[in-house]
């Protein structure tokens, strides 16, 4: 009777999902072998899927084909590759045997058509590997930004992508506004979050160092079935004003101080050359008269330029003329002259006067004197 108890408490567990010992992401492989065969022997009616491929995978797909056929008929289904319309087309046979092998069948073409190479698309058929085609060309409006970030998750010569696909354990390839994932079911569900996160402007380095700790904690038995929040690392978006450089704060200064006038109405077109022309009455001219007026203004320009460097030649012929600075010394030194010369011969004239009021020895003494005073002036 325990065992019994046992084995519906187990089947319970089993049906609800929570039995630890049961790897719920393990998929069993269908073996014909083992006895995995369908209720009426084979499927009742054909079912069949077709995806289109561009132009230029058209040659590569030819090429390739037969690789693809090979693979295909192992699992009994048959394929189809048609240039005419671009399309490959799958369909089931009376001989196949799993039911969902015509949908991993699907996936191969898809991925296929989206420029993973053969060995790599074929890898798909095996249970164990799963696809995921994330579209990334309608998350980003600006075709910029968009382009800098998909250059962002691929990272300088691909090390972005190939350090996400060791930690994920997965095969990822970015194609125009696609990326398609290969792998298990927990490797593309990490690898899908990180695609997006990049596409919303958050680096792919902070979720890569966040699976790297993930990564280490699964290894530790104690941490592996608790609570990881208070390990990981929070990565909070910070609003932080950015240095203008002088040159744009000079720009916007003058651009400032220029304030223009709203108006309405559009600037005035542009005269062309023929409105030119007619303003100036050369159109009604014939070829040959405005040739003729083009070798008179040159003529008459370097006419007038030859005139100007004869100047400029000349002039460095002449004698250069006195400075105002120095003749206005001369004019200040020669009334100082006239200045102190007058100084002298009125005081020359008041010693006379006092030497002739006096007596005849005075006389004496004032022509003595007199004439002293005449060989110092």
């Amino acid at each position: 009777m325990s065992s019994s108890k046992q084995q519906k408490e187990e089947e319970e567990e089993e049906e609800s999902g929570n039995n630890n010992s049961i790897d719920h992401w393990h998929n069993k492989a269908w073996d014909t072998k083992e006895g995995d065969k369908l209720v009426g022997g084979s499927l009742l009616e054909e079912s069949s899927f077709a995806t289109l491929f561009p132009k230029y995978r058209e040659t590569y797909l030819r090429n390739v084909w037969p690789v693809v056929t090979r693979a295909l008929d192992a699992y009994k289904i048959r394929c189809e590759l048609n240039l005419i319309e671009g399309s490959m087309t799958i369909c089931t046979t009376k001989k196949t045997s799993d039911p969902y092998i015509i949908l991993k069948a699907r996936d191969c073409l898809k991925l296929l058509a989206r420029s993973i190479p053969v060995g790599q698309a074929v890898k798909i058929l095996n249970d164990d590997v799963q696809c995921d085609i994330v579209k990334i060309g309608t998350i980003v409006r600006n075709k910029e930004r968009f382009v800098k970030r998909r250059q962002r998750l691929i990272g300088p010569d691909g090390a972005t992508l190939k350090s996400l696909e060791l930690l994920t354990e997965c095969y990822i390839l970015v194609q125009g506004n696609t990326v398609a994932i290969m792998g298990s079911y927990k490797g593309i569900k990490k690898a899908r979050q990180v695609v997006l996160d990049c596409m919303k402007n958050i680096h792919p380095v902070y979720n890569i160092k966040r699976l790297m700790i993930m990564r280490e904690l699964a290894k530790d038995p104690k941490l592996k079935n608790e609570d990881w929040n208070r390990f990981l690392p929070r990565f909070q978006k910070k609003n932080v004003k950015r240095r203008v450089p002088r040159q744009t704060q000079l720009e916007k200064e003058k651009g400032a101080k220029k304030k223009r006038v709203y108006t309405p109405f559009p600037p005035a077109q542009a005269p062309s050359k023929i409105d030119l022309q007619l303003d100036s009455g050369e159109y009604f001219l014939s070829e040959q008269q405005r040739k003729f007026n083009k070798l008179s203004e040159k003529r008459t320009k370097s006419h007038f330029k030859s005139l100007e460097k004869k100047q400029l030649r000349t002039k460095e012929f002449e004698i250069p003329t006195t400075n105002s600075s120095t003749t206005k010394k001369n004019s200040k030194d020669e009334q100082n002259q006239q200045y102190s010369s007058s100084n002298t011969a009125t005081t020359v004239e008041k010693i006379k006067k006092q030497l002739s009021s006096g007596g005849g020895k005075r006389k004496r003494q004032s022509n003595d004197i007199n004439d002293f005073v005449e060989k110092q002036h």
